[in-house]
This record gives structure tokens, sequence and C-alpha cells, in this order.
């Protein structure tokens, strides 16, 4: 990284007025110049260099901003991401192998992620990293890497793909001892919070001054909140974002779960994106918006001249109909996300589609033609968000190319059918593993780690006895 000039922090009113427009920018810088002097004016004095894990988990370094902003290199051991959950490591089979020397993966900053850490005490900063190899080859197992990759492979066709998530996650009271059920916690009126609120603007209110944190830290990061809403179960919340491109929307999400989780703690709560935290109560999805750009003429992808659905849109539409079920295990990551994954509930457990119909797992909302997109409302909000945006684009782009023709849409009640996805995370690793069209897109690095990861975190899962077996089996069988 070359030095930064520095430069000196405005000490009146008159001076920080006439401070260059961008170091008043929440979010992002061009260069290392403009980082020093974005630093320097915030008086900022210590850096988070962060990136997600295959958990979507922040991991990376700390340091001085005087070092961030000097030559200095950043690296973490290639193992961090081959950990599974629990912090256990994967055994060697399937096409997987440690690297014989765990060698050093180098930490290369995004400067147009740069942003304040508005929770903690001392001026702090964050910056999202990208991983390359010491010769500067990009990292292929890494998440922000696999959906480059996936958007790579759009931009080589000439399009460009335009996302928007929309996350759901509980409040719940804190616990502790995970020997004990989560419950919903007490809002203002001093009374637990029940369900069968959604889109209560009074369930909303029970939390104001926590939301009111979520506001204004993603204010200070420059995350932008398109709505928010109370959802069906007990303290569940939904936050909508802006469309945009998938990497910046991605570590919107990405940096959305700290600011969510950060702002509960505040309040003595926690925030849980577990997709299924609570028996009884409906799970949390990451639902996302999906349309294609023709980088050429700035139309959509999905839409022909007259207005009409393209060949592109249906054939989108076909290949997440075949592949989705075979990624699940980049959208339904852990054994509680097929708890969500039930017949006759809210959470799609078909490979439908249809218009306006939220039973379906893939549903067209209503627009008009320049705004034609597809929901995907199968993963989960437990989900990376880096690797389900990159697989739900995989399946399509594989549609596309293929020309997969999607099944007629549904009409009808979808959701009682039976099941077309995979019921448990194994049979999800199998299906994973042996999807060759989806294999070429996301990369046979990433597909062998992935599956080693979710197998061994199932057979982590299997070391523990639950309730359920200490109530039916202990004096009964």
């Amino acid at each position: 990284m070359p030095p930064a000039k520095k430069e000196t922090r405005p000490s009146s009113r008159a001076g920080r007025l006439r401070a260059p427009a961008f170091v008043k920018n929440h979010r992002g810088v061009k260069n290392w110049k403009e980082a020093g002097a974005w630093l320097e004016w915030r008086g900022i004095e210590d850096i988070e260099c962060i990136t997600p894990d295959q958990a979507g988990i922040a991991r990376g370094k700390m340091m001085p901003s005087k070092k961030f902003t000097s030559n200095t290199s950043l690296a973490l051991p290639s193992a961090v991401f081959m950990t599974t959950i629990s912090g256990g490591y994967p055994e060697d089979g399937n096409g997987f192998s440690y690297p014989e020397d765990d060698g050093d993966l180098k930490l290369m900053p995004d400067l147009g992620t740069l942003s304040e850490v508005p929770w903690e005490t001392d001026p702090t900063a964050q910056v999202i990293c990208d991983l390359v190899h010491q010769d500067g080859r990009s990292v292929e197992f890494t998440p922000r890497n696999v959906l480059k990759r996936v958007l790579a492979a759009y931009s080589e066709r000439g399009w460009r793909p335009v996302v928007a998530p929309e996350i759901e996650f509980y409040l719940v009271r804190k616990n502790p001892d995970p020997d004990y059920p989560l419950t919903p916690p007490v809002g203002r009126s001093g009374r637990p919070i029940g369900g069968g609120a959604g889109y209560s603007i009074a369930g909303v209110n029970e939390f104001d001054e926590l939301i009111d944190d979520i506001y204004h830290f993603s204010e200070a990061q420059g995350l932008e909140i398109d709505t928010l809403i109370h959802e069906e179960g007990a303290g569940q919340l939904e936050i909508n974002l802006r469309h945009g491109d998938p990497v910046e929307l991605a570590d919107q999400v990405f940096m959305f779960k700290r600011t969510i989780r950060e702002a509960a703690l505040k309040h003595e709560t926690y925030a849980t994106f577990m997709a299924k935290p609570m028996q009884g109560q409906p799970g949390s999805a990451m639902h996302i918006h999906q349309s294609v750009i023709d980088t050429r003429t700035g139309r959509n992808l999905f839409t022909n001249e007259d207005g009409s659905e393209s060949a592109a849109f249906l054939h989108f539409i076909g290949g997440m109909q075949k592949h989705v079920p075979n990624a699940l295990v980049m959208f339904a990551p852990y054994v509680n996300s097929y708890r969500r994954l039930t017949q006759a509930a809210s959470a799609p457990v078909n490979t439908k589609w249809g218009y306006d119909n939220r039973t379906t797992a893939f549903r067209v909302p209503r627009s008009d033609p320049a705004a034609r997109r597809v929901e995907n409302r199968i993963p989960s909000s437990d989900a990376n968000p880096y690797l389900a945006l990159a697989a739900s684009l995989a399946c399509g782009l594989v549609g596309i190319d293929k020309k997969v023709k999607p099944d007629q849409p549904i009409g009808t009640t979808a959701n009682e059918d039976e099941i077309d996805l995979p019921r448990g995370l194994l049979e999800a690793v199998d299906l994973f593993e042996n999807d060759k069209d989806l294999r070429a897109v996301i990369g046979d690095p990433f597909v062998t780690t992935y599956a080693a990861i979710k197998r061994a975190e199932f057979e982590t899962f299997m070391e523990v006895i639950s309730p359920w077996e200490r109530e039916y089996l202990l004096l009964n069988v």
C-alpha cells in the first residue's frame, strides 16, 4: 500500500467547511491519498480490516490508522476460510484438502467500503477486504470472490445483475445459557412481545429507541435502509434495502448484521439471524429480488422492447427451478435452516413460480416492464449474503445459457404440496457437489471447501443430544 500524504485536520469551523467534499462522505474513498485525509479529518485512531468468512462472520485485523496508511502488508491464514461455525476443521476428502503450508492470504482493502464504526467509544473505522494469494491471484474459495466470479460471468456476456435483499431477524431476550429456549423480548409497554403483529406500526414502536440506534448507526456508515417493518413473529423485524450492485448490497447486508446486533446489545437484547430461533414462530428469510441489465443498451434483459416478457426472463426462472435445489446449501447452510422449510408455512418448500404469489419459491412482483424482476424466497437469513446472491444469480445464469424452460406459473396456493427441496443438510451437500453446471460457474475450489465444512458441521451437530430425544426416548425405548 502506498503511503498516504498527511493532511492537517481543520481545527476551526471555517476550516472544516472548506475541507474537500470526499472527507464528509460517510462511506468510501477513491484512493489512499483520500483515505489518509478522510481518517485524519475524523480523528480516527484504529482501523478494523475485515472480511466475511464462509459463515459471514467478520474476520480480520485491527491496527492503528497510521499503520493502515503506510506500506503495510495484511494477511490471514488460509485455514480461517476452512473453519466450521463451531471453530473446528473438516477432514480431507471428496476433493478437499488443506494447503500443505497453510500459508497466508493477503488482505486487500476495498477503499470504497471505508466507514466509521459508530458503536465504538474510541474513533474507529472499518474497511472490507478481498483475499488474494501472495502472487496476486484471487482466492477462489472466499465468499466475496465467489460472488465476483459469478458477476464476471455475467459481465463476459455484456450483462449486469441488479439485486435488492430483504432481511428478517428476531429480537430476543438475552440468553447466555444455550440449554434454554429463546423467548421474545419485553418492549416499551413492559409486556413480552406476542406474534401476529405483521406490518404493525405499534409493534415497531415497541422498540423505538433500539430502532433509532439502528438508523443512526446505519446513517453513520452510509448504509441505506429502504423500509423497516414488523413481521409475523414475536419480535421479528424486516429491513429492506434499495436495489443496486450485488457486491455493494452483499457488503451492506454483511454490515447490517453487525450493526443490528450491536444496536440490540446496547439495549440489553439479542438480535438473531437464525433461520428458526423459536419453536412455534415463523422462520426468518432473506428474500432476494433480481433483474439483469444489458450494459450495451441499459435495458432490462427480462423485458422485450414492446414491454413483454423476454425469453431470457423465462430461462432465468427455468434455471432457478432446476438448480436452486442443488444450491440449497448456500441458501440454507445449517441444520437449523431446514426447520424453517416446512409445508403450509410462510417459507416455500417448492420450486414453483407465479405472479405475485408468495406461496411459490420464485415470485414475480407486480411492476412496470422496466422493473421486471424475480424474487427468490427460499434463502434464510442465516445465509452468507455473498454466497446466497452468488448462488441465486448463478442458477439464473445457467438457465439463460442452457435455455431452460420453466413450468407454467402457479396462481393457487403452492406450499401445501409435496416438498421439492432437500430435507436435510447432507442431502443438500450431495446435490450441491454433483451439479456440474453450477460448479462450472461457482468454481471447484469453493465447492469442495464449502461441502467439506458443511459435512463437518453436521457431524458436530450429531454429537449433541436434543431435548426431544430426552423427552421421548429416555423412558420409552
